[in-house]
C-alpha cells in the first residue's frame, strides 16, 4: 500500500484552458495509478472551482476499474441534525460535515485488506443529503479520486486528510467565472437567482476565504 505523501515545497502551476493542457493532467494521473498499490488523488479548491468536473473527466479518461471518484461531499451531516445543531443556515461550512469520518474512510481506502469492496458515500444534490454505501471501490481500483473544498485545511479534524493523499491538486479558476457557476448550480437546484447570489456571497464566498490558503500546501496549482 503506498505510503502518506510527502509535500511539494512548491506547488507546479499547469493552465488548464486546452486540450495539451487537460491531456498533461490525465497524464499526471495515469501515472499515480500506475505507481503501484492503491493511491489516492486529492482535488481541493473553493466552492464552484469545477472539483467535480475534472474528478469525473479523470475517472473516464483512466477509464472503467482504473479510478474512482469518492467525493468530500458524501459526509456532509444530514439536514435534519444541521437543523439540530443551528448549522443549517452555514451548511457547507466545514463542521457541517463528519471530517473525522471522512479521515477514516481514507485510510480505510488506503488499507483495505486484499479482495475487500470499500463503499463509499455520495451527496445526493436532489435530496440536498448524503447518500451511504452508494460508491463501490473494488480492491483492485488503484486510483482514488477525492475531490472537497477542505482537502487541504489544517485545523481541528480536517489535519488529518492531507497526509492521507499522495497528491493534492488546487483549482484556482477566475473568481467571477467560479461564482457565477456557483449561483447557476443553486439556480438549477431550486434557489431563486437572488437567493442564490445571497447564499453565495454570504456563505460559499465565506468558506473560500478558509480554503484559499491550501493553494500554497498543494502539489499543483491549476489556474
Amino acid at each position: 500500500m503506498a505510503s502518506s505523501r510527502h509535500r511539494s515545497p512548491q506547488g507546479h502551476r499547469v493552465r488548464q484552458d486546452g486540450h495539451m493542457e487537460k491531456a498533461e493532467l490525465e497524464e499526471r494521473a495515469r501515472r499515480l495509478a500506475a505507481a503501484g498499490g492503491r493511491r489516492i488523488l486529492g482535488i481541493a479548491g473553493a466552492p464552484g472551482a469545477g472539483k467535480s468536473t475534472l474528478a469525473g473527466h479523470l475517472a473516464r479518461a483512466l477509464g472503467p476499474g482504473r479510478a474512482v471518484v469518492v467525493p468530500m461531499d458524501g459526509f456532509h451531516l444530514a439536514q435534519a441534525e444541521l437543523v439540530r445543531l443551528g448549522r443549517a443556515d452555514r451548511k457547507g461550512a466545514p463542521d457541517t460535515f463528519d471530517a473525522a469520518g471522512y479521515a477514516a474512510l481514507l485510510r480505510r481506502l488506503r488499507e483495505a485488506a486484499a479482495g475487500d469492496v470499500v463503499y463509499a458515500p455520495a451527496f445526493d444534490r436532489s435530496l440536498e443529503e448524503p447518500v451511504a454505501g452508494s460508491i463501490p471501490v473494488g480492491p483492485d481500483v488503484p486510483l482514488v479520486i477525492t475531490e472537497g473544498n477542505y482537502l487541504l485545511l489544517e485545523a481541528g479534524p480536517w489535519a488529518a486528510v492531507g497526509p492521507l493523499l499522495d497528491e493534492v491538486w488546487f483549482l484556482a479558476p477566475d473568481d467571477g467565472l467560479r461564482m457565477q457557476r456557483l449561483v447557476d448550480r443553486h439556480v438549477r437546484h431550486g434557489k431563486e437567482r437572488a437567493s442564490a447570489q445571497a447564499w453565495v456571497s454570504r456563505s460559499d464566498e465565506a468558506n473560500a476565504r478558509l480554503i484559499a490558503p491550501g493553494r500554497s500546501r498543494a502539489d499543483l496549482v491549476v489556474e
